[in-house]
């Protein structure tokens, strides 16, 4: 126990002196592992993790994700997403913020990034907010809490991460996403109703938009709804799996994109090499966090702290609510991604034995996360 914790705390020092999160994870988990089991032993975990990971079949759907992503960003379709949001709630008091939220909400659903979908729509949103006298705090709160619905709503690197990272079905946690990123979303609309309503400075309303200038703002964004329904609509109903999912829904962005003619050789390349970088980052820093998991394990740690939990004779709730607050603080120096591959392989053996489900506590911390991730 005494182990894992130095090695944690030297994790966090190597992070604040700048080392990426990966290589720190790697530092220490293959550092700590040839200290317990020998330097034999640990080189040859790390070929073996490397190895594994790239080639594992299950892990494919975060490349093929992040290529459809990237191609419903190239397709511009964010345009079109605010504007037939702002075309319904532009009139109203904070209309423009609830719009962004909207739009926000609407492309992390085929994006699945909540730092692309925030980047994107402040390109669009922000702008347009400031033209018609919005306050930068709203806009920018409204920018920064529909982008952190992009790790939420399904599909989402997130939950495939967490699922491959527990073992647990890819598809469910899809499906006990879904709602909770909608009850966000209409959440955070009240919110930026309710806030330009007490001080209207903030938020003034925009000019109303007549019907029939509506339905031709929803013409642009058909074909995406088409494409989500049938990527989520094939993983709820068992027709496919989440991996042949994310293959479908790469291929359908290509096509949607090449529709749209914002496609050429230059721009494909530019979205394969995109892709390419972003699934490097990630693979690099779950393998880190393999190594970082399997040093914890010799540990015994989470053993440790399961025992140490079950002495305390608290309610599970407690523990639950402590494991939280840690997330809040988290997320104040990380990113989504490094707080997931850090703290579940210690976490989630507790929340099991506990006998809480590994399906809720997953859509639990994503949604603190997505919470902590605004910071």
């Amino acid at each position: 126990m005494l182990t894992a914790a130095i090695g944690l705390v030297i994790l966090f020092v190597l992070l604040f002196g700048g080392v990426p999160i990966a290589f720190g994870m790697i530092i220490v988990g293959t550092v700590g592992f040839a200290y317990l089991s020998g330097l034999t032993p640990a080189m040859a975990m790390v070929g073996q993790v490397a190895f594994d990971t790239v080639l594992n079949y299950e892990f494919s759907v975060l490349p093929l994700f992040i290529l459809m992503g990237n191609f419903i960003t190239r397709s511009r379709l964010s345009e079109e997403l605010y504007t037939a949001s702002y075309a319904f709630l532009g009139h109203r008091r904070g209309g423009l913020a609830m719009a962004t939220i909207v739009a926000c909400a609407g492309f992390s659903a085929v994006c699945g990034s909540s730092l692309a979908t925030a980047a994107t729509m402040s390109k669009v949103a922000m702008p347009s907010m400031r033209r018609f006298g919005y306050a930068d705090s709203l806009a920018a709160g409204s920018i920064a809490a529909g982008g952190t619905l992009g790790i939420l709503i399904p599909p989402s690197v997130i939950l495939v991460l967490y699922g491959i990272m527990t073992e647990t079905e890819i598809g469910k946690l899809f499906a006990a996403g879904f709602l909770p990123g909608l009850l966000g979303m209409v959440l955070y609309m009240v919110s930026a109703n309710l806030v330009s309503r007490f001080r209207p400075e903030l938020g003034p309303p925009a000019d109303r938009t007549e019907w029939p200038e509506r339905m031709a703002a929803m013409k642009g964004i058909w074909g995406i709804l088409m494409l989500f329904m049938l990527v989520m609509g094939g993983i709820y109903l068992g027709v496919f799996s989440p991996t042949e999912a994310a293959g479908i829904g790469a291929s359908g962005a290509f096509f949607f994109a090449l529709a749209r003619r914002t496609l050429n050789l230059r721009a494909i390349a530019e979205v394969l090499i995109e892709t390419g970088r972003t699934s490097t980052m990630v693979f690099i820093v779950l393998i880190g966090a393999i190594m970082f998991s399997n040093f914890v394990d010799v540990t015994r740690a989470p053993n440790h702290i399961q025992t140490f939990v079950e002495n305390l004779q608290v309610a599970p709730i407690y523990i639950i609510l402590i494991i939280l607050a840690i997330y809040i603080v988290l997320g104040c120096v990380l990113d989504s991604i490094a707080m997931m591959l850090l703290t579940v392989p210690i976490f989630y053996p507790l929340v099991a034995g506990l006998g809480y489900d590994l399906i809720w506590f997953g859509i639990i911390v994503v949604v603190v996360i997505e919470i902590s991730l605004i910071t």
